[in-house]
């Protein structure tokens, strides 16, 4: 069945191994087939890790915004497949990891399942989804709410620094 161009927000973050290159070559990778087209790229920040096992390395998070003529579970089995490509495992829940693509949205689509929620759960709350997103999108509104205004009230905004591609390190101030 074909669908018809939907645009979804998907959040990419990293806390393993070549952080940078990984979400530089998986967002290529997303949009590296006909069925899907990149509409815009957030830039890439650093955030402390929310939840999991204490000690983890420091996440580099980003956001795209993409249109699809996927289905959303065909989008999700594309997402797993290139976490898969970038040896994500999934042992401990926000536990360290190479890769994690999460779909924030699909279009106006809501979604409850087991295997796929729609918006995602938790991103009305993570600074680290909302920020890259605003920062590309400002008008953007998530379930009815403006990304500003969710964006105070994240506990962890204050953890969001700003990160050089080209260096790998946070810029010199």
């Amino acid at each position: 069945m074909r669908h018809d161009w939907v645009r979804c927000v998907l959040a990419l973050g990293s806390n393993l191994g070549e952080r940078a290159e990984t979400l530089a070559d998986a967002t290529a990778e997303i949009v590296d087939r006909p069925d899907v087209r990149l509409v815009d790229v957030s830039p890439v920040i650093r955030t402390k890790p929310v939840g999991g096992p204490p000690g983890q390395p420091d996440f580099l998070n980003m956001v795209m915004i993409v249109e699809t003529t996927l289905g959303p579970y065909e989008l999700l089995e594309h997402c797993h497949d290139i976490e898969a490509r970038h040896h994500r495992t999934r042992e401990v829940r926000w536990g360290p990891r190479t890769l994690d693509i999460d779909i924030i949205t699909y279009g106006d689509a809501r979604l409850d399942d087991p295997e796929l929620t729609i918006p995602h759960p938790r991103a009305a709350e993570r600074a680290f989804v909302l920020f890259p997103w605003l920062v590309i999108e400002p008008l953007a509104v998530l379930d009815g709410h403006p990304l500003v205004e969710l964006l105070e009230d994240c506990a962890d905004a204050e953890w969001i620094e700003d990160f050089d591609m080209l260096t790998d390190q946070e810029p010199q101030l």
